[in-house]
């Protein structure tokens, strides 16, 4: 933690600083250098090296978040650590007082991503999906056979993916379909059961690990594990997630009960069984079911983007097993360190005051219109008027717009700023 902190700002916005740090009562002296310059984004940081007085003892600069250039001139030439703030003043709070740690980021879960349907597909078309699901965060991509339809490219289909470097798994009950994946070099097999395990013989040697799911009782395992053995492979158990309707409570009990009677076992959840069939996003859904694989040791998990509320799966799987990691190894609640998984919502609406945004406008001395939105409504002003409703439409006919690519501009940012009020998102003008 620094002593002594220096906030650097522009003469717009050193009312709204000062007033945030002193509310947020901070432990650790500060100041505020108030640069000759209105709106604090445009300093760049060979600028701010230009004019900056840094006071004795200060051990930390914090620059506004939207400031260009490279850190380390600053740093050079004051010899004090530099940092960019966040780009909204109002999470200045947050920013210190929620750091991530360093250790954050790790995590013991792999992602299968499944490609449904390959035999369906061009060979270009599953190399661009396996590129987009890798570059989302997956560790191997699940070649998804069709029961019933014939796949003589799959050999080739395994080949060129695993000739770009990628791991790769045969997902497939069929005997056929299996051996040839194998020796394509899939490195995975899903899934072997009583009724196909005959083929772990034709296994031996490959080096392929084995998913081995019951049929009929968890008992029927134990054959499967001393098959693949006396094969010589790796294996992973799985108990087969199921369907809300369909068991879903009962099958997160199965997982419960193998992981009871084989505590050292590797074990595999197909996550995508939920989600694909659940009509509900797909983010929280994924974050509770990685949760549920950290804590009882599921160390891989299978996931399609089939249908469009499960698309971004990967990418929300790759988050959560971070965060779940994170809370389950530290101990400690999955909030406060990563809200990439916090999507429609926001962890929390940030908006300014209408006594705020006036005292704000009285400062303003051009006629660039400023667009602000909180959960009652949205404000615009600039050096001569000062607007706030609910009705986009009013507002933009009170401002008095004849530019045609004015209006353009205005028609979407007010259209942003709505959706934002009536989502509960805070809302910053030409921001994400």
């Amino acid at each position: 933690m620094s002593s002594r902190v220096l906030f650097v700002t522009g003469r717009l916005a050193e009312p709204a600083l000062r007033g945030i740090l002193e509310a947020m009562a901070p432990p650790f002296a500060y100041e505020v250098a108030v640069l000759k310059i209105t709106v604090a984004a445009l300093m760049t940081t060979p600028w701010i090296a230009r004019f900056l007085e840094v006071p004795a003892g200060t051990d930390l600069i914090v620059l506004p978040g939207l400031c260009e250039g490279d850190l380390d001139v600053l740093a050079q030439r004051t010899g004090v650590a530099v940092r960019r703030g966040p780009k909204d003043l109002r999470e200045l709070p947050a920013f210190f007082n929620r750091p991530v740690p360093d250790t954050y980021g790790a995590f013991d879960i792999e992602i299968l991503a499944e490609i449904n349907n390959v035999p369906r597909m061009t060979p270009e078309a599953v190399r661009r999906e396996a590129d987009r699901l890798i570059a989302s965060g997956a560790d191997v991509i699940d070649i998804g056979c069709t029961p019933g339809r014939a796949f003589p490219a799959l050999g080739d289909t395994v080949r060129a993916l695993r000739g770009a470097g990628m791991r790769v798994s045969i997902d497939s009950m069929e005997p056929d379909e299996i051996r040839r994946g194998v020796e394509a070099g899939a490195g995975l097999v899903l899934s072997i059961t009583p009724a196909n395990a005959d083929v772990v013989d034709d296994l031996r040697g490959s080096g392929a690990r084995l998913v081995l799911v019951p049929d009929g009782g968890l008992d029927t395992l134990d054959p499967l594990i001393a098959r693949a053995e006396a094969a010589g492979l790796p294996w992973l158990l799985d108990p087969v997630l199921e369907p809300i309707g369909h068991g879903f409570m009962a099958s997160l009990e199965r997982y419960a009960e193998v992981r009871r009677r084989y505590p050292d076992a590797g074990m595999l959840m197909g996550i995508g069984n939920l989600t694909e069939l659940t009509a509900a996003d797909s983010t929280g859904i994924n974050a509770l079911l990685v949760a549920v694989c950290q804590e009882l040791g599921i160390r891989t998990v299978l996931t399609t983007e089939v249908i469009p509320w499960a698309r971004g799966s990967v990418r929300e799987i790759d988050v959560a097993r971070r965060l779940m990691h994170h809370a389950v190894t530290g101990r400690t609640l999955p909030k406060g360190v990563d809200d990439r998984l916090v999507t429609v919502k926001d962890p929390v609406m940030l908006a300014w005051s209408e006594a705020e945004l006036r005292a704000w406008q009285a400062q303003v001395t051009d006629p660039n219109l400023r667009i602000f939105a909180d959960r009652e409504a949205i404000t615009v002003f600039n050096h001569d008027r000062f607007v706030r409703g609910r009705d986009i439409q009013a507002i933009f006919e009170a401002l008095g717009i004849t530019d045609p690519g004015h209006a353009f501009y205005l028609g979407k940012e007010l259209a942003r700023a709505q959706l934002a009020m009536q989502l509960g998102k805070t809302y910053r003008q030409e921001g994400a």
